[in-house]
């Protein structure tokens, strides 16, 4: 007999809202989420760096008390794992006698940095002195914890690197989840100009709005947005207009015809294979993508929803000048644009936060059905 979510409570543990992409997604996740279950109860956590190790402690702790808190045998714990969570992971790390799932949005591993707590996080030397050397250990230690757990994966080449990693593990893909936002204009009729978007940080090709700029003609405007943004220098044709939320992100879409998205390697301890928070944001706006086929993104060229473009062995400036003839191209093309505009609708439906949930409840269910079998 199929088990009832209903009569479940759910332990949920993420960053809270506006804590990297990641909180972001926690938050439209967990609201997607929530009537699937008869309780939901949440610890959010700071974002990576932010957390001290009297944190990581206190939600462990607090984490432990919401599980035995539960109905006996009816409790399920649900973990968003990126790449210096630490609270999120060591909270899950030898939990007892209860399901444990979690979302990896850094593939393969959930947690590159186990040990980046807010002292280690103020000194680089130590940081990476300490992780980087150690890498086969936290990846044994992840395999420990997780390995022989239930994980997702938003993207199906997440899903499959998790899978030559974790071959223990019970992996199953879910696209990430698009939020739900206001109608805009259709693409054709908003400015000439594309979008930069997201947080800033490594591998997020925030270096390339320079180049990519010199090859774009006058007449096409790049507009720079989202957290971090405001410290990265403007110029003619490049307007800098720093974290937006609420309307001003409305705002902010409804101003640009494509969102850019020149993706490079996050960080040098290995490839990773993230989703992209900020192509979901696009999404969400139905704004059509140019970007890299780094990682995952090249997926998009299967959903028509991107235009795509193929680095292979090209250097920072060859992509960029790619990037900037695809930009070119696009938004003067007025059929090309409607056409991703449709694509896109298409897929933000069955991206939206109850397509989501579907798709993660029947991977619950199926879970906790063979549990109870087995018992």
């Amino acid at each position: 007999m199929p088990v009832d979510l209903r009569e479940y409570r759910l332990v949920y543990i993420g960053p809270a809202e506006s804590q990297t992409a990641v909180g972001d997604y926690a938050e439209n996740f967990v609201n997607a989420v929530q009537p699937l279950f008869g309780e939901v109860v949440q610890c959010r956590t700071r974002g990576p760096g932010a957390e001290s190790v009297a944190d990581v402690l206190r939600c462990r702790r607090a984490v432990a008390d919401l599980v035995a808190g539960g109905p006996p045998g009816r409790v399920l714990v649900h973990a968003e794992l990126a790449a210096g969570a630490v609270s999120a992971f060591w909270s899950i790390a030898g939990l007892p006698g209860v399901p444990v799932t979690a979302t990896i949005h850094d593939p393969p591993q959930g947690i590159w940095w186990p040990g980046r707590t807010k002292f280690v996080a103020r000194h680089k030397l130590v940081m990476h002195g300490l992780h980087y050397p150690l890498r086969p250990v936290s990846r044994m230690v992840e395999g420990v914890v997780n390995g022989d757990r239930t994980l997702f994966a938003l993207t199906r080449t997440g899903a499959e690197s998790i899978k030559a990693v974790y071959p223990r593990a019970d992996v199953a893909y879910v696209p990430h989840l698009v939020p739900e936002r206001p109608d805009l204009r259709p693409v054709t009729e908003r400015p000439k100009a594309v979008g930069f978007f997201g947080h800033v940080y490594r591998g997020k090709g925030f270096e390339q709005i320079a180049p990519i700029r010199e090859a774009l003609p006058d007449d096409i405007l790049i507009r720079v947005a989202g957290r971090g943004t405001e410290a990265l220098p403007g110029g003619p044709g490049v307007e800098i207009v720093g974290a937006v939320d609420g309307p001003a992100e409305d705002a902010f879409f409804d101003s640009v015809r494509a969102v850019v998205i020149p993706y490079g390697k996050r960080h040098f301890y290995a490839e990773t294979y993230p989703a992209s928070g900020s192509v979901a944001h696009a999404f969400a706006y139905r704004t059509p993508v140019v970007c890299t086929d780094y990682g995952s993104l090249a997926e998009f060229d299967e959903h028509g929803t991107a235009v795509v473009v193929r680095s292979g062995g090209a250097d920072a400036d060859q992509v960029a000048a790619s990037l900037a003839g695809a930009i070119v191209e696009l938004v003067g093309d007025n059929q090309r644009l409607a056409d991703l505009g449709r694509h896109v609708d298409a897929y933000r439906a069955a991206c939206s936060g109850p397509r989501t949930a579907e798709g993660f409840a029947q991977v619950w269910t199926d879970m906790l059905s063979r549990a109870s079998v087995s018992v």
